[in-house]
């Protein structure tokens, strides 16, 4: 389908298609639609664009105009998503030369983002609130994700096959479709698989209310299609009839990792528990929880040496 462009046509067009030849059916259907939300933005930035047009000072604008409503981060993804097609379309002889080399990256100061958890107290007042009935409803659900910090899609792909009671251990190895069509889809990433050890508190509720149900079947997976907001609402009403601060699901995740910081356990086992790529995405997260607890630190080893 691209053999059949030249250099007069629109780029815009030219990266339609070039989404569709390559990137469709290749990459997971979230990062596909940041690519057509890319693409989106192409159509709107630039609609009367020729691909031969495409010179080094035209990118740049593009990226410019882009960077007056984006933050840095996500005007880097937008030139990133453009300069493969844009590389493809220099091999494929419609453009002289790369004019993505050398792109300066702008975009607007990142908002100062404080992550909502709860502290310990909040988190017993939760969970000692939560209505754990004789079959897997939502408070089960908000009891898992709280215990282990899995990820919204992760927990709901969950089976009765990945909990190994003896060993006190629950394999995270795939993830449940909710925005799509349902089924199961691989993990984020490589680091994602693994397995968290739980606790016998979760060992002793969880055998009893797994016992009956289809090994390789998701537990909190009905008939209906789920939507992240449903769960989100029965957690807010928990914590508003709590009288603890609201967050979400994802601020159970938050919770659960800021927990065992502030437990002392380190940044290398909290980010092998969350799944995460590499530390310095689980630093990056919690910088301002691990910055406190530096601060506690300098503390300690002022009174120690002081002791001395």
């Amino acid at each position: 389908m691209l053999s059949d462009m030249n250099s007069t046509d629109l780029f815009c067009n030219y990266y339609r298609q070039w989404i569709e030849v390559y990137k469709k059916d290749a990459i997971r259907e979230a990062t596909m639609a940041k690519y057509r939300m890319t693409q989106k933005w192409v159509e709107k930035l630039v609609p009367d664009l020729k691909i031969s047009e495409l010179t080094r000072t035209a990118y740049q604008q593009l990226l410019n105009d882009y960077a007056r409503e984006h933050e840095r981060q996500t005007t880097l993804d937008f030139h990133h998503q453009l300069k493969g097609a844009i590389l493809d379309a220099v091999d494929e002889g419609l453009l002289e030369r790369d004019p993505t080399r050398k792109a300066i990256i702008k975009g607007k100061t990142p908002k100062v983002k404080k992550i909502k958890y709860l502290n310990q107290f909040e988190l017993h007042t939760l969970i000692a609130h939560l209505d754990l009935k004789e079959d897997p409803n939502w408070d089960w659900f908000i009891l898992l994700v709280a215990k282990t910090g899995m990820r919204f899609s992760e927990a709901l792909a969950i089976t009765p096959a990945d909990f190994d009671f003896a060993r006190q251990t629950l394999s995270v190895s795939k993830t449940w479709d909710y925005k799509g069509e349902g089924g199961f889809l691989p993990t984020k990433n490589k680091s994602s698989v693994r397995k968290i050890q739980i606790d016998w508190q979760i060992v002793v509720k969880f055998s009893e209310l797994i016992k009956s149900l289809p090994e390789d079947e998701p537990i909190f997976v009905g008939q209906e299609k789920i939507y992240n907001s449903t769960v989100n609402d029965v957690l807010t009403r928990h914590c508003k009839e709590c009288g603890i601060s609201v967050i979400s699901i994802h601020g159970l995740r938050h919770t659960h990792a800021s927990l065992l910081f502030f437990a002392g356990v380190s940044i290398a086992s909290v980010a092998r528990r969350l799944g995460h790529a590499s530390m310095t995405t689980t630093q990056k997260t919690y910088l301002h929880i691990i910055q406190e607890l530096e601060n506690k630190d300098v503390d300690l080893v002022m009174r120690t040496l002081s002791g001395l």
